[in-house]
């Protein structure tokens, strides 16, 4: 990253310091930024920041773009990217299903008009709540994830109905870009081993229950990652696992699901995951397993999340502070790890830009930090900022969309930024800044 603030030269190029922010960004007088047609610094004085801006038509051409990659299979939302009422709208108005995690989420998507028989609920730990209300409001699959929830799902269906379930496969693959977010090998809490069995033992188990109806495997081999070969290789373990449940069962799975974690860039010059690419190789993967083993060839769902909403979000900050201690340069900023924990929890890199102004000052690293009594509240080191920084000046930081808000916290009582939707020139709140009054009513007792 080597610019700090916006100029025609450097917004929309490829593979330049914009190259990462959403397709709609344009540069705009006094040094703005455009998304959507709406400026970036009167989106911040209208709403106030923190603010995270989300590009609808980006999220709709990457739902698009996904379906265009892959015409013949289920393409699902993964909903733990970044959930509320209006992305639900969109992704199902774009033709995905989704996947959830909890019956909040899935309340909120039905509630919504999600067609229920579209979703898709996960979870490595399912309270009964959650298979209580996913049975209530007929969710199409519900993936197991352990053995302890076969007995408890069968249990609670009412007699004479069937649940369509899928297993949780670990693979034994190494993917992603941080050992926090590989889930595809058997030192994580996700899934069911083939290596050791645990996979086969499930699928034995399942099968002696006649309200369970097992459709089909599901893997999901980690976050961020950035080459097709783990997909093809986890496409052949799987297949592999298909035919000897044939051999063992005597039954043919028809579905398949490979998850999602396709890795989207950070900063510019980051390698992103190639979605043609990729369809194209997990067919031809799927198509030739399934040839040797005489397998008719399963129907395939992929479960896309950051890819879809990453790169549409944008964060806004105010900074309130510049602190120059010896060699280092701190710009703190009115958010942090409350509304983006992801560099604390496994060290994402941004590339944060101000914007507002011009400024001819030199660019300098600096860390921007937040605003939380926590040392390891860092939203951005060793990056490119004018010499000039102050109090009062916009940052901007693009891909902004996945797993910021969807982990958010309430840490030293600081509410939730709102997320304002933008297009065609203009800006509506979908979700509205969480204020004190709503933090002081859950606090009811001395």
């Amino acid at each position: 990253m080597t610019t700090i603030s916006v100029s025609p030269e450097t917004i929309g190029t490829t593979p330049g310091p914009f190259s990462v922010w959403p397709g709609s960004a344009r540069p705009a007088p006094g040094g703005d930024v455009t998304v959507g047609g709406v400026s970036l610094a009167e989106a911040a004085d209208r709403f106030g920041t923190p603010l995270y801006v989300l590009d609808e038509d980006e999220v709709r051409e990457r739902c698009r773009t996904y379906r265009a990659a892959f015409p013949d299979a289920d393409v699902i939302y993964a909903a733990k990217a970044f959930l509320c009422r209006a992305v639900a709208h969109w992704v199902q108005e774009e033709g995905l299903g989704l996947d959830v995690c909890s019956a909040g989420e899935l309340e909120l998507a039905v509630t919504t008009g999600f067609p229920p028989e579209k979703i898709v609920m996960h979870g490595n730990a399912k309270s009964p709540q959650d298979l209580a209300t996913a049975i209530r409001l007929g969710v199409g699959r519900i993936v197991i994830d352990s053995t302890c929830e076969i007995a408890r799902l069968a249990a609670l269906l009412p007699v004479g109905t069937r649940q369509q379930i899928m297993v949780r496969v670990v693979p034994g693959i190494s993917a992603g870009g941080h050992a926090a977010i590989r889930t595809g090998t058997d030192s994580q809490k996700f899934g069911l081993s083939i290596t050791d069995g645990s996979a086969q033992h499930a699928i034995t188990r399942i099968l002696d229950q006649p309200n369970l109806d097992l459709v089909g495997l599901h893997c999901h081999i980690g976050s961020q990652v950035t080459t097709v070969k783990p997909y093809v290789l986890a496409v052949r373990r799987l297949v592999g696992l298909m035919a000897r449940i044939r051999e063992q069962h005597g039954i043919t799975l028809p579905q398949l699901d490979i998850g999602g974690g396709h890795a989207v860039a950070y900063r510019p010059g980051e390698e992103a995951l190639d979605i043609t690419a990729l369809a194209a190789r997990v067919r031809t993967e799927l198509t030739d397993g399934c040839t040797r083993a005489g397998l008719p060839v399963p129907h395939l769902t992929i479960e896309p999340g950051r890819a879809v909403i990453g790169p549409a979000g944008v964060a806004v900050y105010h900074v309130l502070a510049v602190k120059r201690t010896g060699d280092h340069t701190f710009v703190a900023v009115d958010g942090g790890m409350s509304d983006n924990p992801r560099p604390a929890l496994y060290g994402v890199r941004y590339a944060p830009t101000l914007i507002g102004r011009h400024t001819s000052a030199t660019p300098h690293p600096v860390t921007v930090v937040g605003r939380h009594c926590e040392a390891g509240d860092i939203l951005a080191d060793d990056v490119l900022l004018p010499d000039d920084i102050r109090p009062g000046d916009l940052l901007a930081v693009p891909v902004a969309g996945a797993y910021h808000l969807s982990m958010a916290s309430g840490y030293n009582l600081i509410g939730r930024p709102p997320v304002v939707a933008v297009t065609h020139g203009t800006a509506r709140v979908l979700v509205r800044r969480e204020s004190l009054a709503d933090i002081s009513s859950r606090d009811i007792c001395l």
